[in-house]
């Protein structure tokens, strides 16, 4: 990406709301338009599922809202990820199971059924995921649609924040069954380089996935954990992180400790959202739509 790409691409960034990022595949590589079809699909993250407290009052109304929110768009997602934190964290094994398994219920309600389920923190730190995976499967895998490779990693069941020797050679071994052009994106839900290791806002060892992933010309990731849109390019690989639905972080190191931010009755859901990603693989192009929770 050249110096004028990389000016446009953050000042767009910095907008909220869409993104449009033809610069975050490069073209470098592309194969055929006919070879792949253009898609969207939709992210939620964060949903924090349990949490009481004042900086949301209608806590077990977001969900909802997302879920009747995204059966409503006018055309349907091929797919819905969400990135981690689908539970709030809890002592109890019990009620962490419990949470889990009334997430699996609720989201059943979504009209689209493709739905790809990573963990956060809150879901897996505490039993190196062992509840999540009863409930929705490994807490990485890969699959590919309509000409994009998709990688989903854990750097969570570690408390230590680590996706650990095995998972990284399982990447590096993943990555090398890939064409030359193959565009790649990673799901991951705490952010791979070092946001703001104070907060926890990073992964020890993110930056050998980093570098891994950096051998090839088209990866973005989308990730959760930080509650707010921030985008940042660490040499060729682009990161995306997303809203949370249930309650907004301050910008990293804008105060002294990483507290959720008030409820505002005056602007109820301040900062709180999902999105949609439209891509045009043929293009190497991509755009983010930021769809905030509404009353309802």
């Amino acid at each position: 990406m050249d110096d004028l790409q990389r000016r446009q691409f953050l000042r767009l960034s910095t907008c909220g709301g869409v993104v449009f990022a033809s610069a975050l595949f490069p073209s470098r590589g592309i194969r055929a338009a006919a070879e792949v079809e253009d898609f969207h699909f939709v992210q939620l993250s964060d949903l924090h599922w349990g949490y009481a407290g004042p900086e949301n009052p209608d806590a077990r109304g977001t969900l909802p809202k997302a879920i009747a929110a995204v059966n409503a768009l006018d055309v349907a997602p091929d797919f819905i990820v969400f990135t981690g934190d689908l539970t709030h964290t809890t002592d109890d094994p019990l009620e962490r199971r419990k949470r889990l398994g009334e997430v699996r219920a609720m989201t059943g309600d979504l009209k689209v059924k493709a739905l790809r389920f990573m963990p956060g923190e809150h879901d897996a730190s505490l039993d190196a995921g062992r509840a999540f995976t009863e409930f929705f499967g490994p807490t990485h895998h890969t699959f590919d649609h309509k000409g994009v490779h998709f990688i989903v990693l854990d750097n969570v069941s570690d408390p230590a924040a680590r996706l650990g020797d095995a998972q990284l050679a399982w990447l590096a071994d993943d990555l090398r069954r890939q064409p030359a052009d193959a565009r790649i994106v990673v799901f991951t839900h705490r952010p791979l380089f070092d946001l703001y290791p104070q907060w926890d806002w990073a992964t020890r060892d993110g930056q050998r996935a980093i570098d891994l992933l950096a051998t090839r010309p088209d990866v973005a990731v989308f990730y959760g954990h930080i509650h707010q849109e921030h985008h940042r390019m660490t040499g060729p690989v682009a990161h995306h992180s997303a809203m949370s639905l249930m309650f907004a972080l301050p910008a990293p190191g804008s105060q002294p400790r990483r507290t959720p931010l008030p409820w505002d009755p005056a602007q109820p859901y301040k900062g709180l959202g999902w999105r949609e990603v439209d891509a045009q693989p043929g293009k190497a192009q991509y755009a983010l739509t930021g769809m905030p929770i509404v009353r309802g």
